[in-house]
């Protein structure tokens, strides 16, 4: 039963088109197999040919000679054709015969000698058919020429799957980038479709008029930055951005990953590096993305990745090419990253990745931006509120906006309905956040029970915690991996929070534990991922942000991890302890104000298994009850 508590400012964890530019590899053909099956299937059908013509040719009855001479004398052939020895009858009766005459002596005298008379022979009309027709050289040589002809395609095939497979021998050290053309509206992006990043924007302003216009720059002596790094949490729109200075400037963007760079063979990567700076320069003034270039860019000596030989040499190549390049060359380099911790200082140094762009998570005014351009093509009912969404989406990436609103679009559709209302919406989010719901999920009597106290205790402990954040909504319905949950939200965006802040979200986290301890005297494995959670914080509260009192203020964080500092035995096992400090703590704390409010507890798991589901107004009213005052906002606390 898991419990969403409000993400600390680290970072969550969150198409193609255009044309290919001459000279990157085609992609590959049907293969030899494909080639042989469609060979086989020529030769089948030639087959089928040759039988139907030699199949009519034989349609026709056959009768020997003599009975050939009998018919005559008796005066039931009016026509014989001959082509060669053989012989075809044309009766009175308008049947046909065939038959084989001799082949050392003429059909007269054939005839003769079983006996016809010459009157019998002259009433007869014979005919001397040429042997030169189609049919009869058809069915003559094809039996000799279809095996050659066979046996000719199918040679042809494996030379060229051979040469085709030299050929990309040759080429494996071409670039793989993808180009999106700037006259393909179809994929051109510019700054109107990214919304929120305002500082973000302005920075890459001025790239955009130094591709549009360089010279006003080079005739005062200034110089656009080679290379622009775009750091930020996944799905913050990195590429988006890139993609956008390309279409605001009109030019070709070259995009890559920077895993396509490195393969098992050493040099491959470096000449891929090559090309693809050749194929911009080519077509500058352009842009060249590599996303994801931490991939290829780590830190060189620091044992994290294998010490690959060949990731090091792709990052000595990127670092040569972007020192060549000539201030008119008019080719910006654009990367992005969500760890530019890890990068070699290489290059971050001026003349390199002098330029780095910071995207934050978008705050409540930019979600609402970006909520509205994801919001254009789809028609809503008169109930949606943007701003209600964007207010209860707080720590949602660009990307996850966009996926909330295409999956109330998908829930509207489900329920054939023509317009997405506020519900769609709001389900969207718990889905984003959480997972779908698991309706089939059902639960007994007694494990409703538990998941009620369990979720009630949460939404009280963070109701009643001065620090914590005021809860929006519980329920006790399946949703992916949950049993239940308790959807706890800030009023307003922070960029920094407390100690007292975390430590009251660890609590909070806790309450569902100790609420089964109070109540049941027993504890389940429903609390398994609240204790991740909050063990994760308390961690990070020691070791990484200095809010311990017994370690102080010393960062044994995943920086430290990474440069590969050992911690000494001593120090892990305060570490430990002091984790182990918080949680009980907080447990305590927690265990304390369900003993307080037990009534309060008591009534908000009534309600939850009665309705499973309460909403932030019905439960404030439950605190009424109780006696407790809800947290309010500034402007209600005014207004009221």
């Amino acid at each position: 039963m898991a419990t969403p508590i409000k993400q600390v400012p680290a970072p969550k964890k969150g198409k193609k088109g255009g044309k290919k530019p001459a000279g990157l590899l085609p992609k590959g053909g049907p293969g030899f197999t494909g080639n042989l099956v469609s060979t086989i299937l020529i030769f089948l059908l030639l087959m089928s040919v040759y039988t139907f013509f030699a199949e009519n040719n034989k349609a026709k009855q056959e009768i020997a000679l003599s009975q050939v001479a009998n018919d005559v004398k008796s005066g039931l052939v009016s026509e014989i054709e001959v082509a060669g020895n053989d012989l075809t009858l044309v009766y009175a009766d308008g049947s046909n015969k065939t038959a084989m005459k001799d082949p050392d002596a003429a059909l007269p005298e054939t005839l003769a000698a079983y006996g016809a008379t010459p009157d019998q022979i002259s009433k007869v009309s014979i005919k001397i058919a040429s042997e030169s027709g189609f049919r009869f050289w058809f069915v003559t040589l094809l039996p000799i020429i279809l095996p050659i002809i066979f046996l000719g395609v199918l040679f042809f095939f494996l030379i060229r799957q051979v040469r085709g497979a030299g050929m990309q021998a040759f080429t494996f050290g071409q670039s793989k980038a993808r180009m999106i053309d700037p006259a393909d509206t179809n994929n051109r992006v510019t700054f109107a479709d990214v919304a929120g990043a305002k500082e973000a924007k302005e920075e890459l302003v001025e790239v955009v008029d130094f591709l549009k216009n360089p010279k006003k720059f080079l005739d005062i002596g200034a110089r656009i930055p080679k290379g622009i790094l775009l750091m930020g949490a996944p799905g913050t729109g990195k590429t988006l951005l890139a993609r956008a200075v390309a279409g605001e400037a009109g030019v070709p963007f070259f995009s890559i990953s920077g895993s396509e760079f490195v393969e098992m063979f050493v040099g491959v990567g470096a000449s891929r590096v090559r090309d693809l700076f050749q194929l911009a320069k080519r077509a500058a003034p352009s842009i060249i993305f590599v996303d994801e270039i931490d991939a290829v860019g780590r830190a060189r000596g620091s044992g994290v990745g294998g010490g690959n030989d060949e990731r090091e040499q792709t990052l000595n190549q990127i670092l040569v090419e972007m020192d060549g390049f000539d201030p008119t060359e008019k080719v910006i380099v654009m990367a992005a990253t969500n760890r530019p911790d890890v990068l070699d200082p290489a290059l971050l140094r001026p003349g390199r990745f002098d330029r780095r762009v910071t995207i934050d998570l978008p705050d409540r005014k930019d979600r609402l931006e970006i909520l509205t351009v994801h919001a254009r093509k789809k028609p809503f009912g008169p109930d949606v509120s943007m701003e209600v969404i964007a207010e209860r989406t707080p720590g949602f990436s660009g990307a996850e906006l966009y996926s909330l609103m295409n999956e109330a679009a998908i829930l509207a559709a489900r329920e054939d309905r023509k317009e997405i209302t506020q519900y769609d919406l709001i389900r969207s989010i718990e889905k984003v956040m959480l997972g779908p719901e698991r309706k089939s999920h059902l639960l007994s009597k007694k494990e409703k029970r538990l998941t009620a106290y369990h979720e009630g205790g949460h939404a009280l402990v963070s109701s009643i915690l001065e620090f914590a954040d005021p809860v929006h909504k519980i329920s006790i319905i399946s949703r992916g991996r949950a049993g239940g949950y308790t959807l706890k939200l800030p009023f307003e965006d922070r960029k920094m929070q407390s100690r007292k802040e975390f430590l009251d979200d660890i609590a909070s986290t806790m309450g569902g534990y100790a609420a089964e301890e109070l109540i049941f005297g027993d504890v389940t494995t429903g609390p398994s991922n609240d204790l991740m959670v909050a063990t994760g914080l308390a961690r990070d509260m020691v070791s990484r942000w200095g809010m311990s009192d017994a370690i102080g203020p010393v960062a044994y964080g995943a920086e430290r991890a990474y440069s590969g500092e050992p911690l000494s035995q001593d120090v892990s096992g305060k570490i430990d302890s002091e984790v182990r400090r918080i949680l009980e703590d907080a447990k305590m704390r927690a265990h304390q104000v369900l003993i307080d409010n037990r009534k309060a507890l008591d009534a908000i798991a009534d309600k939850l298994i009665e309705i499973e589901t309460v909403e932030r107004e019905d439960f404030e009213k439950l605190l009424i009850a109780n006696g407790i005052t809800p947290k309010k906002k500034e402007e209600e606390e005014v207004s009221a």
